[in-house]
């Protein structure tokens, strides 16, 4: 059970922090199973190359152009990755947060994120909610390091408590990012917290806190298994993206 001390710092920096929440032996071979289907090319993939956000390949046929971002439908991929998205402990958790029964929303995340050295790229400021369709914008997302993520390596940077507050349109770029030319989100963007993780911490966030990442400056890739949850009762919004679970 989280305690109300928690639940009051989550409702007020719309993101919270389990260390060592999961054992190294799991993320050891959560970082396997990883390791051996993208070496397989099996399953659904997203490349940097897709995304065209800054340092990524032009193109698929361009140098470094297939280089993994996410490995898609995680939940489908292998046991593990399954019972890791439905453990008891997250879900309560979650459930607490949510303030009712949550469920994972399999058609958003539900992913490993990879990292890779060479080809990676950086991730503006954004809120995830920006292309989901739901009955409330009331989502948390779960981030769970198998590796050291630090600024060197594109970990997560967010703006606390930004999930509460609203946005004018032309605060915003043409791809709902968060435009930093503008003065009020240059100061905004000054409180931002580098959210420095080990292996087995958890990261939970609220789908409306903005967060960014640089891309990878070191030798090693890094890799996140990452999923979104709902209220059973917030549903998606029929015919959606949001309801191709």
């Amino acid at each position: 059970m989280l305690s109300p001390a928690a639940i009051q710092t989550f409702a007020e920096t719309g993101y919270l922090v389990f260390r060592t929440f999961v054992g190294v032996d799991l993320c050891e071979r959560m970082r396997a199973a990883i390791q051996e289907q993208l070496a397989s090319g099996d399953g659904p993939v997203e490349y940097e190359a897709d995304v065209a956000y800054p340092g990524s390949p032009a193109s698929i046929d361009a140098e470094g152009g297939r280089t993994v971002r996410r490995l898609l439908k995680a939940h489908g991929r292998a046991p593990l990755f399954a019972a890791w998205f439905d453990d008891a402990r997250m879900v309560e958790a979650l459930g607490q947060l949510l303030d009712g029964p949550a469920v994972q929303a399999r058609a958003h995340h539900n992913c490993v994120m990879t990292k890779q050295p060479r080809f990676s790229s950086d991730t503006g400021w954004h809120q995830d909610v920006r292309y989901w369709a739901f009955t409330r914008p009331e989502l948390i997302s779960t981030w769970l390091a198998l590796g050291a993520e630090t600024p060197e390596n594109g970990g997560l940077k967010v703006l606390p408590g930004t999930h509460r507050m609203q946005f004018a349109p032309e605060r915003y770029d043409a791809k709902l990012f968060l435009r930093p030319d503008l003065p009020e989100n240059a100061a905004l963007i000054e409180g931002a917290r580098y959210v420095r993780l080990s292996p087995g911490d958890v990261l939970l966030f609220h789908a409306r806190l903005f967060h960014a990442a640089s891309r990878n400056h070191t030798a090693d890739t890094k890799y996140s298994v990452v999923a979104t949850y709902r209220r059973t009762d917030n549903l998606p919004v029929p015919g959606s993206r949001s309801a191709r679970d």
